[in-house]
């Protein structure tokens, strides 16, 4: 006797059939046709947006071991390379795979660029292992994590606060002085885990973590990176998928964070900014486990919504 199938099994096994008689219908781009980029429109708006992503996502839920590895392998190259870019390291998305995955040096690169690459990861690691933990984001984790970014490369400043007044390049922004860091950094944790921010979104609260950091610039470098790890240990305990700043808007992100200082914390662009990069990884995960084999029987609310989209698309 054949067993019945599951509505979940049915609308899986449709979508596959649907896909392959329609090749130019893959995840990814009836994921953005059902739910087009937000232009200037509100923030509520585009985290509304964010919304129906992430509830996809659940829809999958408990995702399968196979799957989750495969992309946590995949973002140790996407968010590496992009954080660092912003940074200003030189190498390529497909060379930081080869520093990553063989543990080889490319050719007329600095040494630096390299041991970036290496450090980075192990401190995405280190917060992959906060996220499925309850230890409370202190000063501590948040030393402990610049420490690894920063320790193949200078291991005397690595999660040590900066010994020097700085100013932000650029802009009239003033960092705070030295010797009130760590009075600024309890503050700052105080925030953390304050009623303001169980009010807020979670891309709402992982992009003012992020500015905040940048603002108390605690470290004498690696602020930006640590910042932006941060920014994914709130993503990721709140069920959300590591999420990065493309480097190509490099710019564009610098600018969000100068509006902000310069408009008394005007955080709306950088959090449209930061909903965006939320949304184009969870986008990344859906279109992955959409064709999954270990799907099957899982994400119908994904699955409904596609195979609506396909009966509209000519």
């Amino acid at each position: 006797m054949i067993a019945s199938r599951s509505i979940a099994e049915v609308a899986y096994d449709e979508y596959i059939t649907r896909l392959r008689a329609q090749p130019n219908s893959d995840p990814g781009f009836l994921i953005q046709r059902i739910v087009p980029q937000p232009q200037d429109e509100p923030l509520a708006e585009h985290l509304r947006r964010v919304d129906i992503y992430k509830a996809w996502l659940d829809s999958f839920r408990p995702l399968a071991a196979d799957v989750v590895a495969e992309l946590n392998h995949y973002y140790d190259v996407l968010l590496t390379y992009n954080s660092n870019a912003i940074e200003g390291n030189t190498l390529t998305q497909s060379e930081t795979e080869m520093v990553l995955e063989k543990g080889i040096t490319v050719a007329g690169k600095p040494l630096v660029d390299h041991l970036e690459v290496i450090g980075h990861k192990d401190a995405l690691d280190y917060v992959r292992e906060l996220a499925t933990g309850d230890t409370p984001i202190r000063a501590m984790e948040i030393r402990d994590i610049h420490k690894l970014i920063m320790m193949r490369q200078d291991a005397r400043d690595a999660g040590a606060y900066r010994t020097l007044d700085v100013k932000a390049a650029g802009t009239e922004h003033v960092y705070p002085a030295h010797f009130l860091l760590p009075e600024q950094m309890h503050a700052f944790v105080m925030w953390l885990h304050s009623r303001e921010t169980a009010a807020l979104h979670p891309a709402e609260f992982a992009s003012a973590a992020h500015y905040k950091l940048v603002c108390i610039h605690p470290f004498k470098d690696g602020n930006g990176r640590t910042a932006r790890l941060l920014m994914n240990l709130i993503l990721l305990r709140a069920g959300y998928t590591t999420a990065f700043i493309p480097a190509g808007l490099r710019s564009f992100y610098l600018d969000t964070l100068i509006h902000a200082q310069e408009h008394d914390d005007d955080l709306d662009r950088l959090t449209k900014l930061v909903a965006l990069s939320v949304r184009m990884s969870l986008s990344i995960y859906l279109a992955t486990l959409a064709t999954a084999a270990s799907s099957r029987g899982r994400g119908l609310a994904f699955y409904e919504a596609m195979l609506a989209a396909m009966e509209e698309t000519p």
